[in-house]
Order: C-alpha cells, then sequence, then structure tokens
C-alpha cells in the first residue's frame, strides 16, 4: 500500500500529516511511504529525516500523488479556495484528513464526482477503540494548553499570587467557558501557573472533571439533554437555555481578569456566549482569548486572526495556536492518523467494512457518493455543484 504525504497550502499551517518516526512505523509494517518535499520543514521535520526513515521523497505534490493509494493531509479541500493539489488526485485514490463537510459542501460533492474516497479525522467518534485516533482532542489539547499560555502573556498581572517586598501580589482570576478538551487542558494549565480558575458548561456531567483540576464548577441547572449529544460533545442549546447561560456568563465577568472560551458546535459556527454590551462590562485590563476564533468566535467583539482592544479589554482571537506548535501538533496528530490508516488498511488490503463504527463514521465520500449524512442532505437541499 503506498501512502503520499503532501505540503500543507493553506495559508500559515505548518503542521505535516506525518512525522518521520511515524512514517518509519508504517514502513516496518510494509507501506511504502512518498513525501512531497519540504512537506515537514515548517515543522521541524527536514527531508533528510524522512530520507532516513526509509520514505521516498518526491519534488512536487503532483509526483506523490501519482504513486499514491493513500494521502494523508491536516487540511483537506475548502469552498474558499482552489487547492490544484486535490484536483490531481484520481478516481479510486483514498483522503485521509480534517475535513469539515458540513462548511465545504461544495468540496465534498467534488470529491465524489472525482471517484475519491474520503474520511474526516474530525470525525472520529468518541469510542475507546478509537481513542488513540481522536484527532479533534489531540488538538484541543493543544489549543486549550497555548490558550492560557496566551492569557497570562496578554495579562498585565501575575497568574500566581506574589508575596514582594513591595507588598502581595493577589493571584488572577480565570473563568473557563465550555469544559470539554480544551477547556479541561486551559483549567489545568491556568492552575498549574497559580490563577485562581472557575469553570462554566451547560453539561452537569463535566462539574466532576473541572473539580477534580482544582477549579470551582459554575453550574447552571438545564436538562442534560438539552445540552449534550450522544457522544457527549455539546450541542446548540435551546432559545430559553441560550438566555439563561447568558446571564449567568454575564454576572461571572466582572468577577475575573482573565476569561478563556473553548465552547463549539460541530459543523456550525461557533455560538455567541459573550456580547458586545457584557465585554463593556468587564474590569478594563481585563483580557478575554477565544479560543473558538476559528470558527468565528463565541465572543461577539473577536476578530479572528487578531488581537483588538474593546472598551479596555483585550480580545484575543489568535487562530494560528497549533501551527504555533506545529512540531509537537504534527506529532500527535501522526499518532492519530496512522492509528485511522491501519484499522482502514489492517493486512495491506483496504478494509471498507461497514460494520465497523469508526469507518462508517468517518467517511464521507465513496464511490460517486457522499456518504456523510449531513452534508449530502445539505447538497441536495442547496442544489451545490
Amino acid at each position: 500500500m503506498n501512502v503520499a504525504v503532501l505540503s500543507e497550502t493553506v495559508e500559515g499551517e505548518k503542521r505535516v500529516a506525518l512525522v518521520p518516526e511515524v512514517a518509519k512505523q508504517l514502513i516496518d509494517r510494509g507501506f511504502k511511504v512518498t513525501v512531497e518535499s519540504g512537506a515537514g520543514k515548517k515543522a521541524g521535520f527536514p527531508d533528510e529525516q524522512y530520507t532516513e526513515a526509509g520514505a521516498t521523497v518526491v519534488p512536487s505534490s503532483k509526483q506523490a500523488i501519482e504513486t499514491s493509494d493513500v494521502i494523508l493531509r491536516v487540511t483537506g479541500p475548502n469552498d474558499k479556495e482552489v487547492q490544484s493539489d486535490f484536483l490531481e488526485m484520481k478516481q479510486g485514490q483514498v483522503l485521509i484528513s480534517f475535513l469539515y463537510p458540513g462548511s465545504n459542501p461544495r468540496s465534498a460533492s467534488n470529491m465524489a464526482k472525482q471517484g475519491i474516497t474520503s474520511f474526516a479525522m474530525e470525525l472520529i467518534p468518541r469510542i475507546t477503540r478509537a481513542q488513540s485516533m481522536d484527532a479533534l482532542s489531540a488538538m484541543s489539547t493543544i489549543a486549550g494548553y497555548k490558550g492560557a499560555l496566551l492569557a497570562a502573556n496578554n495579562s498585565g498581572k501575575f497568574f500566581p499570587m506574589f508575596m514582594t517586598a513591595a507588598g502581595t501580589m493577589p493571584a488572577s482570576k480565570v473563568l473557563i467557558i465550555g469544559a470539554g478538551v480544551a477547556g479541561l487542558q486551559a483549567i489545568a494549565t491556568c492552575r498549574r501557573l497559580g490563577a485562581i480558575v472557575e469553570a462554566f458548561d451547560v453539561r452537569p456531567a463535566v462539574k466532576e472533571q473541572v473539580e477534580s483540576l482544582g477549579a470551582k464548577f459554575v453550574a447552571m441547572h438545564v436538562v442534560t439533554d438539552d445540552a449534550e449529544d450522544a457522544s457527549g460533545y455539546a450541542k446548540e442549546v435551546s432559545a430559553d437555555t441560550h438566555i439563561k447561560e447568558l446571564e449567568l456568563i454575564a454576572s461571572r465577568l466582572p468577577k475575573n481578569d482573565v476569561v478563556i472560551t473553548t465552547a463549539l458546535i460541530p459543523g456550525k459556527p461557533a455560538p455567541i456566549l459573550i456580547t458586545r454590551e457584557m465585554v463593556g462590562k468587564m474590569i478594563p485590563g481585563s483580557v478575554i482569548v477565544d479560543l473558538a476564533a476559528p470558527a468565528g468566535g463565541n465572543c461577539e467583539a473577536t476578530v479572528p486572526g487578531q488581537i483588538v482592544e474593546v472598551d479596555g479589554v483585550k480580545i484575543v482571537g489568535t487562530t494560528s495556536l497549533l501551527s504555533d506548535m506545529a512540531a509537537d501538533a504534527s506529532r500527535m496528530y501522526s499518532k492519530n492518523i496512522s492509528a485511522f490508516l491501519l484499522n482502514l488498511v489492517p493486512q495491506s488490503e483496504m478494509n471498507m467494512d461497514m460494520e465497523d463504527e469508526i469507518i462508517r463514521t468517518t467517511l464521507v465520500t465513496h464511490n460517486g457518493t457522499i456518504h456523510h449524512e449531513p452534508t449530502r442532505l445539505l447538497v441536495e437541499k442547496d442544489g451545490v455543484r
């Protein structure tokens, strides 16, 4: 089975789908690995390391694609720009990457027309057998950690309590909104830095996890079914519940120096949890780090990709957190995608077993058809071409 690793073409993306160490592991399992020259350079993995691992390095994506059965990427095609390397793919080839088909229905439709079999890494189910493949959680861990460091860096206050000759400096107070993987990692990192942390989430089930990390859980009484889906992910809540959560968040904002938001709803824009009016009631000098900025942001005043100041509050909308930690982000993603590949190709033969929940859930396109139901319905409804 021939596997190709391509350079990322999205502006600012520094990660690579397969690092040399994991490439060697696949080669030892009987795979042939071809790498486009420079694919790992921005993440700190030069061509020489891939060659030493036993991979073949070629000058262009076209050459890598020509000889491959499976193509590995971090980011797949999107509806905002034409990425020529995907146009080079042939019928029957397999693409494994982050795809977000619900946000890129035209790209999904085009892949189906090309006869490409595609799998979306963000759709890995949260089941025990798939934990080693859970790329979304891996990347969220990095985002939560880096977000906490960004918060500390942009705050004008110490995170821990400092006792100095000039007197005692109180510890910073931090509010984490959303206690998923990113939120829990942000809590842990802020606590390690010495901050006093509280966390809010609409899912009562996360209370124990929040408290186990040394943070206070800010509770809101909601029906659990209204707060999370069958996989445990937060889902879009009812209008009444949303009003209540806005009221609760508004009551906590003036009591904290730093706010880190992490709330995302799969396949949809990030929910607004901090309005422009709520920002105006925060303490001047406060900081909001919006980890949902790539999906539009949880704060109404967030500008994705920028740091702005509104009413004396600094709002960090950085969208490059994962690329800023490209080396370790690539290592983690590489292990995720390798585990998925070994499940898909266990004995050098493609295993399209639709009884396998992992394969069935992540499959986006195959044999000219869009298999991801929400995307297929979206394409049919809107007549995407």
